[in-house]
């Protein structure tokens, strides 16, 4: 069998890791987005990682060929668009922060402080921030001039990032005194944690909300109920024992699925 990694960044630990146990039987391949076109030879399935607008390319490429792709094109790019993203959830039922497209930063009148602003589109490094005061949203914006961006309420919550990451309907779980609600600025070290039955029920119902295997749901605490205020289509999964061996199921799962 052969399995596709779109990514680029082979190496990246959960990816190695995967790569390693599935390739004690079986064929791996990686697919650089930059390179690819997704010409030659199908594998008999491909874990889209990257989530580049010509890794998504690739991916769609992939998929109209007849190839099965972990997660969707179509999947990975609505997780990218946060106002698309938190419409969804909430139609679904889920309990989504509510998130408002602002357009610029420049552009945002009369905020109640304090607020979350993000840009509306999810990257690496993209902009994620608190915001007390109009010194701080100035701040913000001269250093972010053209960013597309988002707002939701803060949630001030008991201090603590809830991360639940799910693989195939296997949830690992860390958290994390979040950078938003510290006085510092910065965020506390990753720690093990074994999520309450309701928030791992709360994660599970995401992945079938938004059509994914492979996915990451940021919680916290809210006054009433847990806040879902970010979903990740196939996130780092770091430090996570038993992750690897879940993704590499998965792919073999999905390789020989109905039809194949």
């Amino acid at each position: 069998m052969r399995v596709g990694l779109i990514t680029a960044d082979p190496g990246h630990p959960v990816l190695a890791a995967t790569a390693e146990l599935l390739a004690r039987r079986h064929t791996v391949e990686s697919l650089d987005p930059a390179t690819a076109d997704g010409s030659g030879p199908l594998a008999d399935v491909y874990l889209l990682k990257a989530r580049t607008p010509r890794a998504l390319a690739l991916a769609r490429t992939l998929e109209e060929r007849g190839a099965p792709v972990v997660n969707s094109a179509a999947a990975t790019e609505l997780c990218q668009d946060r106002v698309r993203m938190a419409d969804l959830a909430r139609a679904a039922g889920l309990p989504f922060a509510a998130t408002g497209a602002v357009g610029r930063l420049a552009e945002l009148d009369h905020p109640a402080y304090p607020f979350v602003v993000k840009s509306r589109h999810s990257r690496r490094h993209d902009l994620v921030a608190r915001v007390d005061d109009a010194d701080r949203l100035r701040e913000l914006a001269a250093r972010w001039p053209d960013e597309t961006v988002v707002t939701q309420p803060f949630v001030d919550g008991t201090g603590w990032d809830q991360k639940l990451w799910v693989i195939d309907g296997q949830v690992f779980a860390a958290r994390r005194r979040s950078e938003l609600a510290s006085a510092t600025g910065k965020s506390g070290p990753v720690e093990s944690w074994q999520p309450p039955a309701d928030r791992a029920a709360l994660a599970l119902r995401v992945g079938e909300v938004f059509g994914l295997d492979v996915y990451g749901v940021d919680l916290l605490d809210g006054a009433a109920e847990p806040v879902i205020v970010d979903v990740n289509a196939f996130p780092g999964i770091r430090g996570q024992h038993g992750a690897p061996e879940a993704l590499a199921g998965l792919a073999l799962r999905v390789a020989v699925g109905p039809g194949r």
